[in-house]
């Protein structure tokens, strides 16, 4: 309650102080601004103040500096400006936005820059609110077309609780009767300083040297990896994706120098944002919109970083224990082949919790593969009993996970037993997000067009939230997977015109979705999961349970299994607590250039990755018939039953780490770094390894026919799984390549670890 009073008072202040709210020059890729501080030092001489238990220092030499620092590390800059450069500008800019299949092109042409900042003012603001300090910096902004233009920033605190003292809200507004609608920070780094967060990222885990763009998208199919990227490109409008694409980015990081920085929802959610850490000397953070919100913290530890932001911007509530116990049987093709693998599952005693059926409404085949129809419920042709198959799985403390979206399709003229149509319904009481036209806006997925739900409409709100509730969950699932979220138009009208800005509404988009099924949960009062995979600022906070999306069925670590394990390492950071990938990945090509077909080898793999991760869960893939599946043959079904027991083995221990994520937001499968921050190897780990709880590191096996594994081994010694042999040094780090055939992969756990003794022991499975 006191957090969301704080917040409010500090939207409301800034908000009456100032109102809410770059020569024509198309931007070059390496465009960065640069600009100019200006200040009477007579009117603004050296000085320092107390902002609760931070301490501002400005400094009229050199320039003019502003220093942040915290009480508890004294001469630690938490955030610093650059001598004599402005540490705010702004810009007028109009950008061009085209999406394609869920992928955008941003494209911006800065008309006026604002790059000469003057200080005016630097004081305390006396308020009603005691618990609350609040200092202002204002003054003016001075731009390429002769105009000016009032700034004010305001640094807040809230000394009422311990966590609170930590961390410093930054309130940024630029005056927008001018139409400033860019806002440019410009904070010291150093070539010491790396950056890792930025929610869930596919390609790098320190973001030192790049330029990093924050916006929801498809993480597109291939995103570098060759020849698939260019294909996609070419023949879906680049749908290929690149680096830095992803379902979940998340404007938020933490250094190895235990600074963090993250840009935050007051009211709105900021819209496209980069982070430029191209220059060794610099930050330099651009955000579409004349208001941004940040958080600064002065914090010791990541683990304790990541408490604080999971404390501010929304933590992950414990899992049911069901979905984390055993295996999640994911399998399409009807009541009768689920029934024929199950008993096959049974004969080797194969411990499973649920069997997720995605194609629960029926399915179609497309020019990408085996889809969906995008209509919320049984089809009764394709699971004939579907009603007792359920219950008879629940009375075997076995549940049925299904899958839905916020996204609908008309099928009324193509499905030959539908019953309900959702698109038409949506379609007749304006449900649907709309084109400039005021009409539905249809966007195209493979062969076809879906609508999306508008959830800035209330009616459209609780409509979609009765429609999961009766379809859905009336259909006897447990959980389900809440696809999509990350594809709305940039040029969409939603319902609600007070939402003035479409990149806000974009971003807002899957966290509204990622709400919306949480309501679900809360109003129907069980123990139910859904997993979602485009996730924005808040999601955390509804969100049941992440996956990582579509991967390919490769050994790319652009876009496939090694890519898989960079999405947990660097979601973690980020608050995204209960993340797993597709067993065995999803997007398989059959193309005249080259097949990406899953082999036997890789599903090996990438079961034996995930026995020690959050969930286990298997995908068929869009082209099942094209992949080895686990129920191939009786040499499948058994590797599949093996790795489920030593899944299901880990279920205390995982128990553990469930509930450690939702006291402290620390992430079940975690980074290395989070607890050897001070071991600059670390820094360097991708897809290499990562970590499960503090107890153990797996090094998965991600290269197509390798029978060693290189690990990274933090000071400490390390024991390995399947030998029992010791590794490691007390006194530093160390590399170790060991022997790992499939069925092998390289597990390591600490000495002395309980847990550790106890699956070594365990692992003598009938």
């Amino acid at each position: 309650m006191k957090r969301t009073r704080f917040l409010i008072f500090v939207g409301l202040f800034l908000a009456l102080l100032l109102g809410a709210g770059i020569g024509k020059w198309t931007r070059p890729e390496n465009f960065q601004l640069l600009g100019t501080l200006e200040f009477d030092p007579k009117q603004i001489p050296t000085s320092e103040h107390k902002v609760g238990d931070f301490i501002l220092k400005w400094n009229a030499e050199n320039g003019g500096q502003v220093t942040i620092e915290h009480k508890n590390r004294p001469g630690f800059a938490v955030w610093q400006s650059i001598p004599g450069e402005a540490f705010l500008m702004g810009a007028v800019g109009k950008e061009n936005v085209t999406e394609n299949r869920g992928m955008f092109n941003m494209q911006d042409k800065i008309s006026v820059t604002c790059t000469t900042q003057t200080v005016d003012r630097l004081r305390r603001v006396e308020d009603s609110f005691p618990e609350v300090y609040f200092f202002m910096i204002a003054g003016d902004l001075r731009c390429s077309d002769g105009t000016t233009t009032p700034y004010l920033i305001g640094l807040f605190t809230n000394t009422t609780d311990e966590d609170s003292s930590k961390q410093l809200l930054i309130g940024t507004v630029i005056d927008i009767e001018n139409k400033v609608n860019r806002t440019i920070l410009t904070f010291v780094s150093n070539p010491d300083e790396h950056f890792f967060g930025f929610g869930e990222q596919f390609t790098y885990f320190d973001m030192q040297g790049q330029k990093v763009p924050i916006w929801v998208s498809e993480q597109g199919v291939g995103r570098g990896e060759e020849p698939i990227t260019t294909a996609a490109d070419l023949t879906n409008g680049g749908a290929g994706g690149n680096a830095f694409t992803t379902y979940a980015p998340l404007p938020f990081y933490i250094t190895n120098q235990m600074r963090s920085f993250d840009i935050i929802a007051i009211g709105s959610y900021p819209p496209f944002s980069t982070f430029d850490l191209r220059e060794n000397d610099r930050v330099q953070v651009e955000v579409w919109t004349p208001r941004v919100y940040t958080m600064i913290r002065s914090i010791s530890s990541p683990a304790e970083l990541i408490k604080h932001h999971t404390n501010q911007n929304g933590r992950m509530d414990a899992l049911p224990e069901w979905a984390y116990s055993a295996a999640i049987v994911g399998m399409q093709g009807g009541t009768d082949k689920v029934q024929s693998v199950y008993a096959e599952l049974q004969a080797r005693n194969t411990p499973i919790t649920a069997f997720w059926l995605q194609d629960w409404v029926g399915q179609r085949t497309t020019s990408f593969g085996k889809q969906l129809w995008w209509n919320w419920e049984v089809d009764y042709d394709r699971y004939p009993g579907w009603d007792e198959m359920v219950a008879d799985f629940k009375q075997q403390d076995i549940r049925v996970m299904v899958y839905a979206s916020p996204y609908l399709a008309d099928i009324g003229d193509l499905k030959p037993n539908l019953r309900r149509n959702l698109f038409q319904e949506a379609k007749e009481n304006g449900y649907l997000v709309k084109n400039q036209a005021g009409e539905p806006y249809l966007v195209l997925n493979t062969d076809f067009h879906f609508g999306m739900v508008d959830f800035t409409n209330p009616d459209a709100w609780n409509w979609y939230k009765s429609v999961l509730k009766e379809q859905v969950v009336g259909s006897g699932a447990s959980g389900w997977m809440a696809d999509f979220g990350e594809g709305l138009p940039y040029d969409a009208v939603l319902f609600n015109q007070e939402y003035t800005q479409p990149g806000e509404l974009h971003n807002m988009y899957p966290a509204s979705w990622a709400k919306l099924n949480r309501q679900v949960v809360d109003e129907t009062n069980q123990d139910l999961v859904f997993f979602n995979r485009a996730a924005f600022i808040r999601s955390p906070a509804y969100a049941t349970l992440f996956w990582e999306g579509d991967q390919l069925v490769s050994w790319s670590e652009y876009d496939g299994i090694k890519s898989a394990v960079t999405g947990l390492n660097t979601s973690g950071l980020s608050g995204m607590a209960f993340n797993h990938s597709d067993i065995g990945g999803y997007t398989t090509i059959t193309s005249p250039i080259k097949n990406y077909h899953r082999s036997r080898e890789l599903l090996y793999r990438w079961m034996e990755m995930n026995a020690f991760t959050l969930i286990f869960r298997t995908h068929e893939g869009n082209q099942p018939d094209n992949n080895v599946q686990f129920y191939t043959d009786d040499e499948s079904l058994d590797t599949f039953a093996y790795w489920a027991k030593v899944y299901a083995a880990l279920f205390e221990y995982r128990k553990t780490l469930v509930q450690e994520a939702a006291e402290t937001g620390l992430p079940v499968a975690r980074h290395p770094f989070i607890h050897y921050p001070d071991d600059p190897e670390t820094w360097k780990i991708t897809y290499q390894e990562f970590m499960l709880g503090a107890d153990f590191l797996i090094a998965p096996v991600t290269d197509e026919g390798a029978t060693t594994v290189t690990a990274y081994l933090p000071q400490g010694r390390w024991i390995h799984l399947w030998t029992g042999a010791v590794y490691g040094s007390a006194e530093k780090g160390t590399y170790v390549t060991v022997d790992a055939p499939i069925g092998q992969p390289g597990v390591f756990y600490k000495e002395g670890s309980a847990w550790g003794e106890n699956l070594a022991e365990r692992l003598k499975l009938p």
